[in-house]
């Protein structure tokens, strides 16, 4: 196969949630400029004129925005069935997620909480519901967006931390169990990115000082260095 064929994702359906900004919306558009159709996925996405529905549209593409609150357990339960129910799902893109920056020995539980269930409850439950889909016809991809924290630990987001974490270790357990499925589970792991969720630390001189002294390229990252990582090989071709 040529490598034009094996990223050629024309006639996918790609899910990616936490597509209104950031990484997100890198991933959203990598995918789109492959060839699938996005389903983009957000709490705060605009009903119509987003950036994300523009730029995937701009590109020849189908997109399909809705709006979701990743803390609230029946509104998941309804996205769920709602996504099923649209048609079948090639690419699932675990990204939505939060972030609560605070010393461990200050943490609240409900702080803990929200971040546990937004960042690695809600995954499971999706990729558990769209995965049986991809188990019946035997191909599918979940992409989990973990972080370098994964690893690293980090400093005052010990909630964040432990829920990418365990993100790292729900790629390895569907993997283990779907690979022989015909699922492709894998995530990408983002070290320091320049968006929203990192702008505390960008406006901390000091802070900011010491990632970049961290890092080799001696910048912070760009939501589309992930582009390349997000498009790896299409799921295998759709059974009937």
């Amino acid at each position: 196969m040529s490598v034009g064929g094996l990223f050629d994702l024309t006639g996918q359906t790609a899910v990616v949630t936490g597509a209104r900004r950031g990484i997100g919306l890198a991933m959203a558009v990598a995918l789109a400029e492959a060839g699938a159709d996005i389903i983009g996925v957000s709490a705060n996405l605009e009903s119509e004129g987003s950036i994300v529905a523009q730029r995937v549209t701009d590109l020849g593409r189908r997109f399909t925005g809705i709006r979701a609150d990743f803390a609230d357990r029946e509104a998941v339960r309804g996205l769920t069935d709602d996504l099923i129910a649209g048609g079948p799902i090639d690419i699932l893109v675990n990204n939505g997620g939060t972030i609560a920056r605070m010393p461990a020995a200050e943490h609240p539980d409900d702080m803990w909480d929200q971040v546990i269930e937004v960042n690695l409850s809600t995954q499971f439950m999706l990729s558990r519901e769209i995965g049986k889909t991809m188990i019946e016809r035997g191909s599918g991809k979940i992409i989990f967006t973990a972080s370098l924290l994964s690893f690293q630990g980090g400093i005052n987001v010990p909630g964040y931390t432990a829920s990418k974490a365990g993100i790292a270790g729900l790629t390895k357990a569907l993997a283990n169990e779907w690979a022989p499925r015909g699922i492709n589970v894998n995530a990408v792991a983002p070290g320091y990115i320049a968006t929203d969720n990192t702008q505390a630390l960008q406006d901390d001189p000091v802070r900011e000082r010491g990632i970049i002294e961290r890092i080799p390229a001696g910048r912070w990252g760009r939501p589309d260095d992930l582009a390349g990582a997000t498009v790896s090989s299409p799921p295998g071709p759709r059974t009937t």
